[in-house]
């Protein structure tokens, strides 16, 4: 088989190449994939079983995500540095601690409150989606739902939203020829989140509230405090994982359930299946495709002999389906249980640290729908992101 696991304009036809993923995990699970000089990135392995995945995930002192970061895309040296300082592309201890700091902001305790706040931005969206001539689910509905938290969570006024969401676009989306501009405009918008955040923090240190800008900015229990550019670089990752990870996982699972119609009035009739179909939405559609890892010594996988500096490269699609641990995994069933799956990271220090928001955001959200819009029918086609990272989705034309 053909195997070419990064073909963006193969994403953006059909989604992530499950068939050759399939193939993958049962005859070469640690796989060395050819490079493409032209495309400017080196041969890497592979890997696609769920353990092998959960297994790199907790190994940061042998699998690296600070040695080359951990996108995909190659970056040159000069840039590697700044780079470091983001939570992403760090290992313990300094993610250890990085994370310790923020965390405070992302207790299930500190998420739970914003849930009454979350259903209300749900019926809201929902009421001027319901005004409108035609619907489109994601700039309509999946879009806007986490950047109005998003902007709950830093204390932004709501009328940033169209200003995360553009500079969010521009920095997943220079691949897209919907939002392609350049990798430069990329690297612009990622300074503009930074300045902004810049603005924020000077704002909340001459007035403080009670949000999460302030609580990060004050000292922790034993005096640590965020320098400038860590806080910086860690409003850049909210604003991108916190929302395109919820945004595409929320148009996706409202395909997934056009698709599959029986689920669909399973939910209709008992909205608290919600619960359970934001995990299985998360399975299926597997809103991160792929995470980099770097080999910081010579080792051994499933008889692979992967050296030092090797290029490693998880794929949660296919861990996600995984027919050693799932039941049925190419079945969608939103009454999946236990649905152990790793569209949050495999565990490990990188574990993704707005799991419980996003989750809450995904089930008020599809409570809403079906309570309040079971006639909710595709009208058009689904157009996809060009994009072998974030398993996205562009427009989905819906009608009520």
């Amino acid at each position: 088989m053909d195997i070419d696991l990064v073909d963006k304009d193969q994403y953006a036809r059909h989604g992530a190449p499950y068939e050759q993923l399939r193939w993958l995990q049962e005859h070469a699970p640690v796989y060395w994939h050819h490079g493409d000089e032209e495309r400017g990135w080196p041969g890497f392995w592979a890997v696609t079983k769920h353990a092998d995945v959960v297994q790199i995930s907790r190994d940061s002192g042998l699998f690296s995500s600070a040695r080359r970061l951990a996108l995909f895309d190659e970056m040159p040296d000069a840039n590697i540095e700044l780079q470091r300082l983001m939570m992403l592309n760090q290992d313990p201890p300094e993610h250890t601690r990085r994370r310790s700091l923020v965390n405070r902001g992302f207790t299930p305790r500190a998420i739970g409150r914003l849930e009454e706040h979350i259903r209300e931005i749900c019926h809201q969206l929902l009421d001027e989606a319901l005004a409108q001539p035609s619907i489109d689910f994601v700039r309509d509905l999946a879009a806007p739902l986490p950047l109005y938290v998003i902007c709950e969570l830093l204390g932004a006024p709501v009328a940033d939203r169209d200003k995360i969401f553009e500079w969010s676009n521009r920095m997943i989306g220079s691949d897209d020829p919907d939002y392609a501009t350049s990798p430069e405009e990329g690297s612009a918008a990622a300074m503009e989140v930074y300045a902004y955040a810049n603005e924020l923090a000077a704002a909340r240190r001459e007035s403080p509230r009670d949000d999460i800008v302030t609580k990060l900015l004050q000292p922790d229990d034993g005096g640590e405090v965020l320098a400038e550019d860590e806080f910086d670089l860690f409003v850049l990752l909210l604003v991108v994982a916190g929302n395109e990870t919820t945004r595409n996982a929320a148009s996706g699972g409202m395909l997934t359930l056009f698709e599959h119609p029986d689920q669909w009035r399973q939910l209709v009739e008992n909205p608290a299946l919600a619960r359970p179909a934001a995990d299985e939405i998360v399975r299926w559609v597997s809103p991160v495709n792929l995470f980099r890892r770097t080999a910081t010594a010579a080792t051994t996988l499933r008889g692979q002999e992967i050296a030092e500096n090797d290029k490693v490269v998880v794929f949660y699609s296919a861990a996600n389906r995984d027919p050693e641990i799932f039941d049925r995994p190419d079945t969608f069933d939103i009454t999946r249980d236990p649905n152990p799956h790793i569209g949050f990271g495999g565990g490990g220090a990188h574990f993704c640290l707005g799991n419980h928001l996003a989750k809450m955001e995904l089930r008020v959200l599809f409570e809403t729908l079906a309570a309040r819009a079971p006639g909710l029918q595709q009208s058009g086609e689904a157009r996809r992101l060009r994009s072998h990272f974030i398993n996205g989705i562009k427009t989905l034309p819906v009608t009520v």
